[in-house]
């Protein structure tokens, strides 16, 4: 397959997966995207793509079908739906995975198709909502090299950096760790901030330091104007970040390793949570920090700690 050439099934519209299915209209590939909301299957359509009206139609088109779905139950929700898999899948042969989802499940699911024909591909992204409107997103593959290989020009139309990492399952602990890095990353910022202003620093010329040094990050670069501004009006909400980073302890789990500071920072974003922070941005564990909010690490077996799927 030539860039620009064949049929590609898109479904999840969000603020992620409506520029990332715009990315590979632009590209010139044949995209067939459904979401469950019209409007943005408004907006598809005027990006170039041809809408239908249930994943069923998107599976009977399309060969390779790319979900941006929150997390793994509502991908299996749109496989297992009616007419889903118990009235099989007539033309795809390919599911490729896209949102953040956990490792362990995501190799459960792919187990549960293969019978079916179909092979999964788990290839989570990174670069947020700028990376996906600019096709710059990083994408971590996971699955047998061939699927990876044969679907690699419609990651290429949307990202800047494409890597196979391993099979099916690879990609998203790959974004576990992505996603271990950033909330940690996050939580040290805010600590600086409370440390510094409680000490009489202004947080926006702290951060300008911060940011012309060794400490600087891309985390910084984006979440610069909700730590110095205290606005956390979601560019990323909090409660995505408190679910993957239950995919991060499931997977020490399954790895057999201790992950100290991946258990405090959870239990920092399950505070959070259980706040009713979640749907503000990120870096709201500012908020919870200056308030003195008492939490408790996430342990794996605790209320607060998501399970597994």
């Amino acid at each position: 397959m030539s860039p620009g050439t064949g049929t590609v099934g898109f479904l999840g519209l969000g603020a992620m997966g409506l520029p990332m299915a715009a990315n590979l209209a632009g590209a010139g590939f044949d995209v067939v995207a459904w979401n469950r909301g019209r409007p943005a299957l408004e907006a598809a359509a005027a990006a170039g793509c041809r809408t239908a009206d249930s994943p069923e139609q998107v599976a009977a088109a399309a060969p390779v079908v790319l979900t941006m779905l929150p997390d793994l139950p509502q991908v299996i929700e749109v496989l297992d739906g009616p007419g889903g898999l118990r009235s099989g899948w007539p033309v795809m042969d390919t599911l490729v995975v896209m949102g953040t989802v956990s490792p362990i499940a995501v190799r459960a699911l792919a187990g549960k198709l293969l019978p079916h024909g179909v092979t999964v591909v788990d290839a989570p992204v990174s670069g947020g909502v700028t990376g996906a409107r600019d096709a710059t997103l990083s994408i971590m593959a996971g699955g047998p090299a061939e699927a990876v290989t044969r679907i690699r020009p419609y990651l290429e139309a949307m990202g800047s950096t494409v890597r196979r990492l391993g099979d099916t399952g690879a990609g998203s602990l790959a974004k576990a760790c992505n996603q271990l890095v950033v909330a940690g990353t996050l939580v040290a910022l805010a600590e600086a901030v409370l440390l510094g202003e409680r000490g009489g620093l202004e947080p926006a010329a702290l951060l300008d330091v911060l940011s012309g040094g060794l400490a600087s990050s891309e985390v910084l670069a984006q979440k610069r104007h909700h730590l110095a501004e205290g606005d956390f009006t979601p560019s990323g909400p909090a409660r995505y970040l408190h679910k993957d980073l239950g995919f991060v302890l499931d997977s020490a789990d399954d790895e057999g390793v201790s992950l100290p500071l991946s258990t405090t920072v959870a239990g920092l974003y399950a505070a959070v949570e259980a706040q009713r922070l979640g749907d503000l941005d990120n870096s709201v564990v500012l908020r919870l920090l200056r308030d003195g909010s008492p939490h408790s690490p996430a342990h794996p077996h605790s209320p607060d700690h998501p399970t597994k799927d």
